[in-house]
């Protein structure tokens, strides 16, 4: 199983989400090809119901632990209710360009 199948299978578990989708967006930042190390997670879930960002993260980072704590670098977090999801019309934010560079560039 491969570290994105495996978070969307945690998260899944967790969070009985309405949507959910996680990118591997690896291979835009300076690491080895084929590499798991960044992504970028989009969940919408009824249980982020009056919870701040801060808190639904929070949360996320807790069913993902062991990944963070391992293989997982960098988790782009766009987190939603359903009626949040629905006023954004299904659309989450696009990932920035990796600005960093390999440390054997400096």
């Amino acid at each position: 199983m491969t570290v994105e199948q495996d978070i969307q299978r945690q998260l899944a578990a967790a969070f009985a989400p309405d949507y959910l989708a996680v990118v591997n967006e690896s291979h835009q930042h300076s690491v080895p090809a084929n590499s798991e190390t960044h992504f970028k997670v989009t969940l919408v879930s009824a249980q982020f119901e009056g919870l701040r960002q801060v808190a639904r993260h929070q949360r996320v980072y807790a069913a993902l632990a062991e990944l963070l704590a391992g293989p997982v670098h960098a988790l782009a977090l766009h987190t939603y209710t359903g009626s949040e999801w629905h006023d954004r019309q299904h659309l989450a934010p696009a990932s920035p360009e990796c600005r960093g560079g390999s440390k054997a560039d400096r």
